[in-house]
């Protein structure tokens, strides 16, 4: 506003200056005074407005917000029911001694012990049917676990 302050007054030294008259020099001093009330309540008028505007814009942006979080908390609950940080568990049943028991999944794992009677059983998370179970026509029964063989034999 010092700008306009400066302006202001150097106009109405201009004016001194060059209105002779001391009655025109009055009126075009209380006229040009009123039109820069005008222009002056016009620019409060529209501050308010903006204001008004920005407050209305921050409220708004404020319950986006905190939509946001509630729906980050939402995604985060369905992330941790997804993904447990427990890993996930997968049954074996030995090949050896039908001993059933509970591993995590870790696909850099190839092969595992059996706590009941230590032999080794390979593991393949491929989920892949090995080639030579395949050139001897499948499964061959010999398992606990998915008694999908068991149904072959019965029929």
């Amino acid at each position: 506003m010092g700008i306009l302050k400066n302006e202001y007054k150097s106009f109405l030294d201009d004016i001194e200056k060059n209105v002779k008259n001391k009655e025109d020099l009055a009126y075009v001093k209380g006229r040009f005074a009123s039109f820069v009330d005008v222009i002056l309540d016009q620019m409060d008028y529209i501050i308010d407005y903006k204001t008004e505007e920005m407050a209305k814009l921050e409220d708004t942006q404020n319950k986006i917000n905190a939509k946001m979080n509630q729906m980050q908390q939402v995604i985060d609950n369905i992330e941790k029911d997804i993904y447990a940080e427990d890993g996930f568990d997968f049954e074996i049943v030995c090949p050896y001694c039908n001993y059933e028991f509970i591993i995590d999944v870790d696909e850099n794992k190839t092969e595992i012990e059996c706590p009941e009677c230590q032999n080794i059983i390979e593991l393949d998370w491929s989920g892949d049917v090995d080639s030579e179970e395949q050139e001897q026509g499948g499964c061959q029964g010999n398992c606990g676990g998915c008694h999908g063989c068991d149904e072959d034999d019965d029929m």
